[in-house]
C-alpha cells in the first residue's frame, strides 16, 4: 500500500498530477506506470520507429512532471493534456528527422534495395531509375532541390519556401519548372 492515499493506484489522474506538483515521488510513479503505454503507442504510431518513440514518450513525461503544477482541469483532462504533449513532440520529431539532409544516392539506394530483394530485383529497379536521376541531374540546382523536397521528403510548396527562405511564388515556380524540364527529358528519352 502507498505511503501517500492520493498515490494509491486507484487514484485520480488529477490527484496524481497535484502530488507530483508536490513532489510526491510515489505520484510519479503511478503516474508514469498509469501512461506509459499509452504516450509511447502515441509516439510510435506517429513517428514509426521505436527508438524515437520512446525518446518523444520519455521527454513528454519530463515536460508533463515539470510542468504538472500548471494543469488546468477546467481546460481538459489529463489524459488529453498529456496526449497532447506527446502527439506535438512526436510531430516534432518528424520534423526534425525530415529536416535532416540526406544524400540522394544515400536514400535511392536505401529505397531500392529491401530486405527481401533479390540482387536481379535490384539490378532492374536501378536500370528503371537510372533515366529519371539522370534527368534530374540536368536541372539547375535551385529547381532540382525543390523537386527533390516535393518529391521525395514529401514537403509542400509552403514548407519548402519556408526551409529555403524564399518566397511561396518562388518556390511553386522553380517546382512546377522543375517537374516540367523532368518530364521532357524523361519522355525524350523513353523508347
Amino acid at each position: 500500500m502507498s505511503r501517500h492515499p492520493d498515490t494509491d493506484e486507484h487514484a485520480s489522474d488529477e490527484a496524481l498530477l497535484a502530488g507530483i506538483a508536490l513532489g510526491d515521488d510515489d505520484a510519479v510513479l503511478v503516474f508514469v506506470r498509469r501512461y506509459q503505454r499509452r504516450l509511447y503507442g502515441l509516439a510510435l504510431g506517429i513517428v514509426g520507429d521505436a527508438g524515437i518513440a520512446e525518446d518523444v514518450a520519455q521527454e513528454a513525461f519530463m515536460r508533463i512532471l515539470r510542468h504538472a503544477a500548471v494543469f488546468d482541469v477546467r481546460r481538459g483532462t489529463v489524459s488529453t493534456w498529456a496526449l497532447t504533449i506527446t502527439r506535438n513532440l512526436a510531430i516534432d520529431a518528424l520534423r526534425l528527422r525530415r529536416a535532416l539532409p540526406t544524400a540522394p544516392d544515400d536514400l535511392v539506394f536505401m529505397n531500392l534495395i529491401g530486405r527481401d530483394a533479390a540482387p536481379e530485383d535490384v539490378a532492374a529497379r536501378v536500370d528503371e531509375a537510372a533515366p529519371a536521376w539522370a534527368a534530374l541531374t540536368q536541372l539547375p540546382p535551385d529547381q532540382r532541390r525543390c523537386v527533390v523536397l516535393a518529391a521525395v521528403y514529401g514537403r509542400t510548396a509552403a514548407e519548402i519556401a519556408a526551409s529555403e527562405s524564399i518566397p511561396l511564388g518562388t518556390a511553386k515556380s522553380r517546382l512546377r519548372l522543375g517537374m516540367a524540364r523532368l518530364r521532357d527529358v524523361v519522355v525524350k528519352e523513353s523508347p
